[in-house]
């Protein structure tokens, strides 16, 4: 089977913008709250996001966050205009440029319809061997890394640039509230105490090249391999999973399997883990049940403690933090939760500092709305 590399990679979010000020927080792990939208028309109890530095410009704020993390990718890959001019763009988003339909047009500026975030990026980047919009809500970047690699691996493409955006949406924020799923504190999954999740904006996007194409060009040394993914569908209600598990325990072992990894083999997990109370413990005992006694000694880095729940970029910044974690061969510490961590969520969770990442494998989980599932495994490079 083809192997599929990331060779460049590109991040904004609220730690900042470019992945070495990524990597940097992650380290630190500074403590990061959320603050009320900057949005008079945010009139809900609970306006609270994490705001990512996103550059003025015409186009929607989402289209803009996912353009400076696509710069930065194509430039740490070394990417030239000959080479891109063949590659697809693939990028997830649940909201797109809500910006442009949820407040009133301003004469000014050009109309931009919600999912144009995939178009713009290829634009900009003269990307011209197609553009796909993937919308699947919370799972939507980590889908789209999904296709991507199954487009190198088919021989479709050689590059592929992919990842995924998102951006403040009142209405979104205003739904999480109707429902009293945003936690008035922080993003605090596996907390005893948890109310839910809270927004982040972020891009991530990523760089993946076949393995042959990689060596031809003299590409620079690569981030990880993305070595499998696993997909699934429980269908078990709109907004909730399904309490069994058992689609998301497939998603990780179809993940496992295509990437020929062992559970014994994966030394760190980066889970989907939103705050919310249910997701938590159906990730928790699925966890549980594919890697079994391992589960103790597999310790999990919960990104959205620290950046808030990115929706449909969510997947795509745990795949470039996992490959962080591969290339420094250490698990940064997460966010203390000190003594309240719940019972129901028997996971590993370190928080006293970095720890060596021991495996060869890191996974990483992203759910979504409606059942939507997917799970990615990533391995490091070759020496």
């Amino acid at each position: 089977m083809t192997q599929v590399l990331i060779t460049g990679a590109g991040a904004v979010s609220c730690l900042g913008t470019g992945v070495t000020a990524m990597w940097r927080a992650l380290r630190a792990a500074p403590d990061s709250r959320p603050r009320r939208a900057d949005d008079p028309g945010a009139r809900m109890p609970l306006p609270l996001i994490h705001t990512a530095p996103a550059p003025p410009g015409p186009q929607g704020r989402a289209t803009r966050l996912a353009l400076t993390a696509a710069r930065e990718a194509v430039a740490d890959a070394g990417l030239d205009h000959r080479q891109l001019a063949r590659s697809p763009v693939v990028i997830g988003t649940g909201g797109g440029n809500a910006d442009h339909w949820e407040r009133p047009l301003d004469p000014g500026r050009p109309y931009a319809p919600a999912f144009t975030v995939a178009s713009a990026v290829a634009a900009e980047l003269g990307a011209c061997g197609g553009a796909t919009s993937v919308s699947n809500a919370c799972a939507a970047g980590g889908f789209a890394l999904g296709m991507a690699a199954d487009m190198i691996r088919s021989g479709e493409a050689d590059v592929v640039v992919a990842g995924g955006a998102e951006a403040y949406s009142r209405v979104a924020l205003g739904c999480f509230n109707r429902m009293n799923a945003v936690d008035p504190h922080a993003c605090r999954p596996f907390h005893r105490e948890r109310g839910g999740t809270v927004f982040g904006e972020g891009a991530a996007v990523l760089v993946l090249e076949s393995a042959g194409h990689a060596h031809a060009r003299g590409a620079p040394r690569p981030y990880a391999v993305l070595a499998g993914s696993g997909w699934s569908c429980d269908a078990h209600h709109l907004t909730a999973p399904d309490p069994d598990g058992v689609q998301i325990r497939r998603a990780m072992t179809d993940a496992l399997a295509e990437a020929g990894a062992p559970p014994g083999s994966v030394g760190c997990l980066v889970p989907h883990g939103t705050g919310t109370r249910l997701n938590d413990v159906v990730e928790s005992e699925a966890i549980g049940a594919v890697f079994g006694d391992h589960r103790q000694r597999l310790p999990l880095y919960s990104l959205k403690a620290l950046i808030g729940h990115t929706a449909g970029a969510a997947g795509a910044l745990g795949v470039l933090t996992a490959a962080l974690v591969l290339r420094h061969r250490v698990v940064p510490p997460n966010v203390p939760l000190g003594a309240d961590q719940d019972p129901l969520c028997p996971v590993s969770l370190p928080q006293d500092g970095p720890v060596p990442l021991t495996g060869r494998h890191v996974m990483v989980n992203a759910f979504a709305f409606g059942g939507n599932n997917v799970s990615l495994v990533l391995e490091g490079p070759a020496a």
